[in-house]
């Protein structure tokens, strides 16, 4: 599967003014007909087009284009590159509408009845509320506790089951530290 350079007409406008290579080799490189690249060259087509450098774009190479100038039966082929994709990136905020709002409170609700250990900062993190709104939901002092509902927020889309079994192991983890800190504590008492 063969691909085509960004910008064929610029790039072919470039191959013309910048190679030897025939306008065959050019219009198969760039996907265009001879003709345009006939065209191009007399400066009757792409008029007002800035010539596009595909060394410097790193679609081909200075050898390349030397091989292919001294050989007019050879093709130019294009250099594969693939791009990663990385989902690496911060994550963006994104904007929750007004009617799915109050789901915030009613999954930090979920999250603290169904996931205690949980410290409240993680809930708040992953809810996307304050930590004291959450410290008052679990004091039950939150202003609106009466009408709160448990619901579970990774099918409210909040977040991932991924980012709450991280927040869940994340806790455990915590909770071990504490107990063996703890039990240290002890030891060194006895002493």
């Amino acid at each position: 599967m063969s691909s085509s350079p960004l910008m064929p007409m610029a790039t072919a406008m470039w191959l013309v003014e910048n190679t030897t290579l025939t306008f065959k080799q050019i219009a198969d490189f760039c996907k265009l007909h001879e003709v345009e690249v006939q065209g191009i060259a007399d400066g009757e087509v792409a008029k007002g087009i800035k010539a596009y450098n595909p060394i410097i774009a790193g679609q081909l190479s200075r050898e390349e284009i030397d091989l292919s100038s001294k050989d007019q039966g050879r093709p130019l082929q294009i250099k594969n590159f693939d791009v990663e994709i990385s989902n690496s990136e911060k994550k963006i905020k994104k904007y929750i509408p007004l009617s799915k709002r109050q789901d915030k409170p009613d999954s930090a609700l979920w999250l603290l009845k169904q996931h205690n250990i949980l410290k409240d900062s993680q809930i708040a993190k992953l809810v996307g509320i304050t930590k004291n709104s959450v410290t008052s939901i679990r004091n039950k002092s939150y202003w609106n506790y009466n009408n709160l509902n448990p619901k579970d927020p990774v099918a409210l889309n909040l977040f991932t089951q991924k980012d709450l079994l991280d927040a869940i192991a994340k806790a455990e983890r915590r909770i071990k530290r504490e107990k063996k800190e703890k039990e240290r504590a002890e030891q060194a008492n006895k002493k």
